[in-house]
């Protein structure tokens, strides 16, 4: 018979990971401080990368998503098959985004495309 703590069956009887006050608020600040440091790359004009804008931007966001979900999610004390949930569908999207920006520089120039469409033609003539 299952204890009263022991609910759902699973076989988990603790109550779960409790991070003391002190690490929430720590990644609160890191998280508030990294959406200043986003701003102010995007925004401050003596903080222009250029092109790069966006790519400072993606790793600031991929950053403050990591830190979510190793402290709000709890993966930080995961076990190892839930960690291979995670990184599996980050190497399908990594590998998806790689293969676009390998087609990318192959593709042509864009040019209007001529067509000669003999129904349209006539049609142009009896207007």
């Amino acid at each position: 018979m299952s204890s009263h703590a022991d609910t759902h069956g699973d076989g988990h009887d603790e109550l779960g990971h409790i991070l003391p006050f002190s690490t929430y608020r720590n990644v609160l600040i890191g998280l508030l401080v990294l959406t200043v440091l986003t701003v102010v790359v995007a925004k401050v004009d003596t903080f222009d990368f250029g092109t790069l804008n966006i790519v400072i931007a993606m790793i600031i966001a991929s950053i403050k998503a990591s830190i979510v979900a190793l402290y709000f999610m709890h993966l930080k004390y995961e076990d190892k098959i839930t960690w291979l949930y995670v990184f599996f569908p980050l190497l399908l999207l990594a590998l998806m985004m790689g293969l676009i920006f390998i087609d990318n520089p192959l593709r042509r120039d864009d040019r209007p495309v001529e067509i000669h469409d003999p129904l349209a033609q006539q049609l142009e003539a009896l207007q």
